[in-house]
């Protein structure tokens, strides 16, 4: 069974479903946001290819991204860590070394947990943020005529990963792309106060085709993309064409670079800094609208649809490191 189909099955065995959706969930009568992602050995994350150190700032990073794309502002979090037997304690030293160090940098606190035994490691980490802004974010609110804007580059975590994995050599960007991310909360702030009304915004935590299709889902909207627009590594090319590896795939579905997708109107556009947010494409909803991300690329036209998203988005159930 795909993960789309247990998330069905959990929106129709609830009662009250009104509250998933997106990545983070607005709490309106204690006015937080809050968010939770588990990072899973040999699904998530090596050992081989990581420190304890950097997998405890990717633990909490990976949450703070989603509370940066809820226009929130951290300020706790919780962790879950279970441990095989054989652990030594200096892991759990330079594991929570790593989440202090972030924590810091971000004026959160660590606030509680659980730590437990287990065949493999499991961090499950909480997050709770403050609502700082007037106006919402969520993949639904998708209008005709807004501008579709990204952070940062894209692929270059994916690239980093199979760099690590193949001892082939590339510059510490790419690398510390993948066992470092930065969330955008930065970038996050910017848009808060700079916007004059609800926006889309989310990480690209799966890949920046599989956020862009899951807004055009949830908001009923055609988005219309240009690939050449895409902010990229040069460095990427060289090392996809060296290793006989697809570019694009990398770029598009690598995921796990963390930069943000936003969707907004041309007036708000024209207040940020368009050094830091890229345009990549428009939005275009009408009633012909179906829901799919056109890629205008090399002078084609790819479409991509439900059956193109079943085939390339990141399966929590199937996919392996």
């Amino acid at each position: 069974m795909k993960e789309l189909d247990f998330l069905k099955e959990i929106n129709e065995t609830l009662d009250d479903n009104s509250y998933l959706g997106d990545d983070c969930a607005y709490l309106e009568d204690l006015d937080i946001f809050i968010t939770q992602d588990t990072l899973v050995e040999d699904v998530h994350f090596s050992l081989e290819t990581t420190t304890p150190y950097l997998l405890g700032r990717k633990a909490v990073a990976v949450n703070l991204s989603d509370l940066a794309a809820s226009l929130s502002e951290p300020k706790y979090i919780t962790i879950s860590l279970s441990l095989p037997k054989t652990t030594e304690k200096s892991f759990v030293k330079e594991f929570y070394t790593g989440v202090n160090d972030i924590c810091t940098e971000y004026g959160v606190k660590v606030v509680g947990g659980d730590l437990t035994g287990a065949k493999k490691i499991y961090i499950s980490v909480a997050a709770i943020g403050k609502k700082v802004s007037p106006y919402t974010s969520s993949r639904a609110n998708a209008k005709d005529g807004d501008l579709i804007i990204t952070t940062g580059e894209s692929g270059s975590s994916a690239c980093g990963l199979f760099c690590l994995q193949n001892e082939v050599k590339t510059t510490k960007a790419i690398i510390e792309a993948h066992t470092n991310p930065m969330p955008r909360l930065k970038e996050s702030k910017a848009l808060s106060s700079q916007i004059s009304s609800n926006i889309t915004l989310m990480d690209t935590s799966d890949g920046l085709a599989d956020a862009l299709f899951k807004v055009s889902q949830a908001s009923s909207c055609d988005m219309i993309i240009d690939f050449d627009k895409i902010p990229f590594n040069e460095e990427l090319k060289a090392i996809s064409q060296k290793n006989g590896k697809n570019l694009a795939d990398w770029i598009l579905w690598g995921g796990e670079d963390y930069e943000l997708l936003a969707c907004i109107s041309k007036k708000d556009y024209e207040k940020l800094d368009p050094k830091t947010f890229k345009i990549l494409g428009s939005v275009v909803k009408n009633s012909q609208s179906i829901g799919n991300v056109v890629l205008n690329k090399d002078s084609q036209t790819i479409k991509i649809d439900e059956t193109t998203f079943s085939k390339k988005s990141f399966d929590h159930f199937e996919e392996k490191l």
